[in-house]
């Protein structure tokens, strides 16, 4: 068996939601490394054509997908886009989510007065922001027999961690869902489709900066105490998401489905004792 053929993306084509952000494109970096063609898909034509040329400069070969996740006819273009140039999709990585401030239990907002709305809108951008991608893209992969869809949940829905509630909430369904959809996907067509997720642990991006550091990047009081419970005692590197994503998205893991992965430095192990 070579090994370097197992993990090897050579030929495949795939797309990434969130692929303008600081995981996402990490991991869309990571993929064009491993040899896929990828499609950056994200709401500004403009940073996503400037993550694929980035790619670009270093040998790969990627293009700017402009599209809302929660828009059915922007992800249509983009999929009819990908299929008329590349002609397949073998690998989605849902990475397009993120916090709502209102859904956040600090200062005035407490669980009784959080505004309804900043729920359904955090709700909507990491759920439904999975679903109808996974939907529109998923049904090329249904009819291909074969293809990798990799969602990115949190450790927010590993662990009950305060302030996050509608956060939390939004990753705990993408768990299920990732479960839920691993099975029918399996059972309805094929061995062929696999659905898993990374749970990422706590990775410095541009949401939560201010809450993690402080302005001199030192870690802020909250950050300290998520440090403290890492055993690694560090916050994780954008980079360091990519051997799972790759892995996942290979023929590496052809048997494996309906498995949250967690990238977290030991915190999901660690009882605080």
């Amino acid at each position: 068996m070579n090994i370097q053929s197992l993990f090897s993306l050579e030929g495949k084509v795939a797309i990434v939601t969130g692929g303008t952000g600081v995981l996402g494109g990490a991991i869309a970096h990571g993929l064009a490394g491993a040899g896929a063609k990828v499609g950056i898909l994200g709401r500004r034509q403009e940073v996503a054509d400037a993550v694929a040329a980035e790619i670009a400069g270093k040998g790969g070969v990627a293009i700017g997908l402009p599209a809302d996740v929660l828009d059915k006819t922007q992800l249509q273009s983009a999929r009819q886009r990908v299929l008329d140039k590349w002609g397949r999709v073998d690998i989605l990585v849902n990475g397009a989510g993120g916090n709502i401030p209102g859904s956040t239990i600090v200062g005035d907002v407490t669980f009784f007065n959080m505004p309804e709305s900043a729920v359904n809108q955090v709700m909507a951008l990491n759920f439904n922001g999975t679903v109808l991608p996974t939907q529109i893209f998923g049904e090329v992969m249904m009819a291909q027999k074969i293809g990798s869809i990799i969602n990115i949940s949190s450790m927010a829905s590993q662990r009950a961690l305060t302030r996050v509630l509608g956060y939390s909430a939004a990753k705990s369904a993408i768990d299920i869902f990732t479960r839920w959809l691993a099975v029918d996907f399996a059972q309805k067509y094929g061995a062929g489709l696999r659905v898993n997720a990374i749970a990422p642990g706590f990775f410095i991006g541009d949401q939560n900066r201010g809450f993690l550091l402080n302005a001199d990047g030192t870690p802020s009081p909250r950050g300290q105490t998520i440090v403290e419970h890492t055993p690694m005692a560090r916050f994780g590197e954008p980079e360091e998401l990519v051997g799972a994503a790759v892995w996942l998205a290979s023929d590496a893991s052809r048997f494996v489905t309906g498995v949250v992965v967690p990238v977290d430095g030991g915190f999901s192990a660690f009882s605080g004792v």
